[in-house]
């Protein structure tokens, strides 16, 4: 049975610059995989029907991935481009493991603040073989990545 995850961390930018982010592929592949991974696109193509296919690999070569030995590729579509406000993707893992199957839809919300950007990520129908715990720690650390990286961008 499937379940939903979410994530929130304030952005120190405008949202048009977190947008700016979300849909920018050599961006993503700086900022979204989590610590102690890298990602890589193999293609990317940001409009709705659109979407991409990523491999995420782990810096520890001996972590088992989704997909391979140490790998999760993940390809995906987008759904709904609302700028400034909303991102909206179906995202599947290339996975034998049944735990593993199933579309997740990922929305990311943007809301002004007065510090900057609240991001919220909000993940339904996540596979069961990803538990909320995995989750939680994986989007903290995206969404770090994502401040770190639009703060860069500032200076």
């Amino acid at each position: 049975m499937s379940h939903t995850d979410v994530g929130q961390a304030v952005v120190k930018a405008s949202p048009a610059e977190v947008f700016a982010a979300l849909v920018d592929e050599q961006a993503r592949t700086r900022w979204l995989p989590p610590a102690g991974m890298s990602g890589r696109f193999s293609w990317f193509d940001l409009r709705p029907g659109g979407g991409y296919r990523m491999t995420l690999t782990y810096d520890d070569g001996s972590t088992p991935g989704k997909s391979a030995e140490n790998t999760d590729v993940v390809e995906a579509r987008f759904v709904s481009i609302d700028e400034p406000r909303r991102l909206v993707e179906e995202a599947d893992f290339v996975s034998d493991d049944p735990d593993l199957s199933g579309t997740m839809t990922i929305t990311w919300y943007l809301q002004p603040v007065d510090d900057g950007t609240l991001v919220t990520i909000r993940a339904t129908d996540v596979p069961d073989g990803i538990s909320s715990e995995d989750h939680a720690a994986a989007f903290a650390s995206t969404l770090s990545n994502l401040d770190g990286y639009v703060a860069k961008r500032h200076s």
